[in-house]
C-alpha cells in the first residue's frame, strides 16, 4: 500500500504542446508538409561553372530537381543547354542559307543560320537544324525578329503609349498603369521573337533551347542570322502601302 502511494506521488503529468484548430485543419486538408527547395546564388553559380549554361537555366534546373546538382546537370545536358553558353561568344562566319516552300507554293521562307566552321556547315545535322528553323518561321506568322535585340526602342515606346491610352486603364493609379502597360508590351514583343516561340515539334522547349541543343551536339556556336518571309501577293501589298 505504501509503495502504491509513493508511486502515485512521484508520478507527474508532463504538459503537452497545444495545437491550434487551424493547424489541425490545415494538416488534414493539405496532407504531409513538403518543404520548398531554396536555391542560393552560390549553388546556381557552381552549376553554371560546371555546365556553362545560363544562370536562369541553372536555377530552373536546380528547382525542378530539388537542389540535386547531378540531376540538374543531367537535365541541362538533355536539353542541350550545358556548354552552349560558353560557346555563345565565338565568331560565327560560316553557315548556310536554307529555304522552305509551304504546300501550295503560296508561302516561302529563307533563313540564314551561321556556325564557326565550314565543316559543321556541311554536316547533315546542321542542315536539318536550318530546315527546321525555316519551317518554324513558316508556322509563326507573327514572328518578325530573331531576339529582343532586334526590336527597336521607338516601336516599344509607341506601343507603350498606345497601351497607356487604353480605356480599361483610365482612372487607375499611375504605378498600376505602368506595370500593366509593361506587361502587355513584353507579351507583344514575345510574340514577335523567333527564339522565344515554343518549338513546333516539342512545345516543351523554346526555339532558343532547340538551337542550343545543336550547339551542344555539334560543338560549335550557332546563330540564326536573319530570315525573310515571302507570300504570294505580298509584294503588291507593300507597293500599295508605299
Amino acid at each position: 500500500m505504501l509503495c502504491l502511494i509513493a508511486a502515485a506521488q512521484s508520478y507527474v503529468l508532463q504538459p503537452q504542446p497545444l495545437v491550434s484548430r487551424g493547424a489541425v485543419a490545415a494538416v488534414s486538408r493539405s496532407g504531409p508538409v513538403v518543404a520548398a527547395v531554396a536555391v542560393d546564388a552560390k549553388t546556381v553559380k557552381t552549376l553554371r561553372d560546371a555546365t556553362g549554361a545560363g544562370m536562369m537555366d541553372c536555377k530552373k534546373a536546380l528547382i525542378e530537381n530539388e537542389g540535386d546538382m547531378d540531376a540538374a546537370t543531367e537535365s541541362l545536358r538533355k536539353k542541350g543547354l550545358a556548354s552552349a553558353e560558353k560557346k555563345s561568344g565565338r565568331a560565327t562566319k560560316e553557315g548556310i542559307i536554307e529555304t522552305y516552300i509551304h504546300t501550295g507554293a503560296k508561302l516561302g521562307i529563307m533563313v540564314e543560320v551561321n556556325c564557326e566552321t565550314d565543316f559543321v556547315a556541311k554536316r547533315p545535322e546542321f542542315q536539318e537544324l536550318a530546315k527546321s528553323l525555316a519551317m518554324q518561321i513558316a508556322a509563326c506568322p507573327t514572328v518578325e525578329a530573331i531576339s529582343s535585340d532586334d526590336i527597336s526602342a521607338d516601336w516599344i515606346e509607341k506601343e507603350k503609349k498606345i497601351e497607356a491610352a487604353s480605356d480599361d486603364l483610365q482612372g487607375k493609379p499611375e504605378q498600376i498603369i505602368e506595370k500593366i502597360v509593361n506587361g502587355r508590351v513584353e507579351k507583344a514583343i514575345k510574340t514577335k521573337l523567333l527564339l522565344e516561340q515554343p518549338y513546333i515539334r516539342d512545345s516543351g522547349m523554346t526555339v532558343d533551347e532547340f538551337v542550343k541543343g545543336y550547339t551542344a551536339k555539334l560543338g560549335e556556336n550557332i546563330k540564326v542570322a536573319r530570315f525573310a518571309r515571302f507570300t504570294v501577293g505580298g509584294g503588291a501589298e507593300e507597293a500599295e502601302e508605299a
